[in-house]
Formats: C-alpha cells, sequence, structure tokens
C-alpha cells in the first residue's frame, strides 16, 4: 500500500514568487530605480514587461486556447503557503518570474541592479524557513563578480538555500570561465547552483528552434534544449573537476533525456579524450553527479518506463521533485506518486534528496554554514 501524500516529507524544488516591478523598486540603487517605478506604471504581461522581462514567448503567429488553466501569480508569503499545502508540499524552493530572462537585460549594470534588488525582495519578504520557504539567490551572468559578492553578502543567512543560474539566451553559456567567481563562491557558502530555464528563443538559442511556428514545439524541447547545452557546456570546460563540491542542480526540464546525454558525451569521451584533458572520468561519472528535477515530468502510456528512466542514470539519490508552483503546466505531486517506485525511493525523491542537496533539515534550517 503506498504512503498518502501528508505522510511523506515533499520538498518542492520549483516554486515561482512574482517579482513585480513596483515590489522590486524600494529595493533598487538608482539611478537604476526610476526604470522600475516607470514599468510600474505600465500594464503588466505575464513575464513581459519593457526592460525587465523583455519578449514574449518567442510566438509570432495565432494563438489558440490550450489546455493551460491561465496564468497564475502568487503575491504574498502567506498565500504561497496556504497553496503549498494544499499541495501537500512541506517545504518550497523559490525562483522568481520575470528575472527567469534575467540574461536578456542590457545594460549590465542594470541587470546586476536587478539581480541585487531582487535578492534583497526576496530574503526581506519571502524567505521565511519557520514556513518552510526558502530561497534561492538570482546570479546576474552579466556581472559576475557581482554576484559573487552577493553570494558571500547572504552566505549565512537563514532562508537563502542556493543560487540559480538562469539559462534563457546566456550567452555565454555557464561553463565559461568567466562564471568562476560564483562558482567558487557558491561552493564557499556550500550553496548548490540550479539552472532554470524559460521559453525565449534569441536569435538562434538554443539550436535552430526559432524555425517552430508553435508554442507546443517551442516548449516541448526549449527548456530541455537550454540545460542541455549549458550541462554540456560546464562538462567541457570540467567545472565539476576544478569545483569538487560544488552541487550543480537541472530545474524544469524532465529527466528522460539524462541517460541520453549520459551516454553520448560518453561516446564523444572515448573518441576525443585529449580535448578535455581536465577530465579524470567518464562525462557521464560528473552528470550523475548533478541532481535532477522532476517537472515537468514526462508521462509515458506505461508510467514503469520512468523508473527505468531513473535506473539509467543512477539517479535514486540525485532526482529530487518540484511542481512548478503557481505556472499553468505544474506538476502536484499525485502524478509523480502514481510512478511505481519503490517506497525508499519515492521518499527519497520527493524529500530526502532535497534536504541533502540543500543541506537542511525536515524543517527547513539548515545544517552547516
Amino acid at each position: 500500500m503506498r504512503e498518502r501524500l501528508d505522510d511523506l516529507l515533499i520538498v518542492d524544488c520549483d516554486v515561482h514568487v512574482h517579482e513585480s516591478p513596483a515590489a522590486l523598486a524600494p529595493y533598487c540603487d538608482p539611478p537604476w530605480r526610476t526604470s522600475l517605478e516607470t514599468v510600474s506604471q505600465i500594464e503588466e504581461r505575464y513575464l513581459d514587461v519593457p526592460g525587465l522581462s523583455a519578449g514574449g514567448m518567442g510566438l509570432t503567429g495565432p494563438v489558440f486556447p490550450s489546455g493551460s488553466a491561465g496564468v497564475r501569480i502568487v503575491e504574498t508569503p502567506s498565500a504561497m503557503r496556504a497553496e503549498l499545502s494544499e499541495l501537500h508540499v512541506d517545504i518550497g524552493i523559490l525562483f522568481p518570474d520575470h528575472l527567469l530572462k534575467l540574461a536578456l537585460v542590457t545594460p549590465p549594470e542594470y541587470a546586476a541592479a536587478l539581480a541585487r534588488a531582487y535578492n534583497a525582495w526576496l530574503v526581506e519578504e519571502w524567505c521565511r524557513p519557520a514556513e518552510g520557504l526558502l530561497g534561492c539567490l538570482v546570479a546576474c551572468p552579466q556581472d559576475p563578480e557581482d554576484t559573487a559578492r552577493e553570494i558571500e553578502r547572504y552566505a549565512d543567512h537563514d532562508g537563502v538555500v542556493g543560487v540559480y543560474l538562469p539559462c534563457a539566451a546566456v550567452e555565454p553559456l555557464w561553463g565559461n570561465r568567466r562564471y568562476d567567481p560564483i562558482y567558487r563562491a557558491a561552493q564557499e557558502a556550500g550553496f548548490p547552483v540550479l539552472l532554470h530555464s524559460v521559453t525565449v528563443v534569441y536569435p538562434v538559442f538554443p539550436a535552430n528552434i526559432h524555425g517552430f511556428e508553435t508554442g507546443f514545439a517551442l516548449h516541448s524541447v526549449g527548456h530541455t534544449f537550454a540545460i542541455m547545452a549549458n550541462l554540456v557546456s560546464l562538462i567541457e570546460t570540467a567545472v565539476p573537476v576544478r569545483f569538487p563540491d560544488l552541487k550543480v542542480v537541472s530545474t524544469e526540464a524532465g529527466i528522460t533525456w539524462v541517460p541520453f546525454l549520459c551516454n553520448r558525451l560518453d561516446k564523444e569521451y572515448l573518441e576525443r579524450r585529449p580535448e578535455v584533458p581536465l577530465l579524470t572520468e567518464r562525462p557521464s561519472t560528473y552528470l550523475k553527479r548533478f541532481y535532477y528535477s522532476t517537472q515537468p515530468i514526462e508521462e509515458p502510456e506505461r508510467l514503469a518506463d520512468m523508473v527505468a528512466i531513473v535506473d539509467l542514470y543512477d539517479g535514486h539519490d540525485t532526482t529530487v521533485f518540484a511542481t512548478d508552483w503557481p505556472h499553468h503546466d505544474f506538476d502536484h505531486p499525485m502524478k509523480f506518486a502514481q510512478m511505481p517506485f519503490t517506497p525508499e525511493t519515492r521518499r527519497k525523491i520527493f524529500g530526502q534528496n532535497a534536504l541533502t542537496l540543500f543541506g537542511i533539515d525536515a524543517t527547513g534550517k539548515r545544517l552547516h554554514r
């Protein structure tokens, strides 16, 4: 007999707060604050605010109704706590909405100011360990040194447990050595880095999917291609070798592609080992040490196939649960609970693996700082 959801510890590794321009403005340094105050007067469109999260979903053709329930945002920590409790979620790891597109923002000084404002707002208004709300600082790819200072600033904060790496249209990819200050600071603080993407085509990132005509096609592979490209970049430049204690997490890309990437990189490594001399083991060895969140969980006709997928990348200890709440494509815990994992693996993926990943206990308290 399977456990009831209420009897399981559930840690949701991808929950989205909504950082409106008006909310961030008081936390933003001048002169950039003026920009946020200005755009806060404009009617807000979901993930599309001038100068903050430019661009829509890359759609230029007709728009049709879909199976989604429409756009939802959660405005307050108390509302988020109530809604997560309805989903049986005990601890939620918080990510932004608009700043999923931070890599697109220019100039770099403004991007860094937005990241600092978001981090201050998140810590001040949202990080509430006693209520199971824990945050990830946003990294600014345009200014890695500034991000390193932000990590050092919040390294001992009770409510901060990770660093979010924006992956939508990031240039260069996250394996580039310019980001070493971020990895060095995160490793020192004991924070994992969490890659997260959103459906963006800029200008042909992450491949030539700019030729797609529908959201159906873009959303099918956009996130996954972006995460895969960045993970290959991390392996290529030997980030897990150069920062051996750094934990890396893939979020909002599903998991069925992970065995493919392991096998493909191993194949290339056996043929081209001299090109990556810093790697001392097969690429799959490093990939299998990374963590992978379940959302959006694939739903094959045979649910047992998902058990086989996790077996293929030895993911029983490195797969973590996520809902993507409150976005339209969120996964209810019931969906994952239907999959025929053993009770031990189900408990690990729902919660225990995340406790290890973030260095927290079942109440959300950080164990080592």
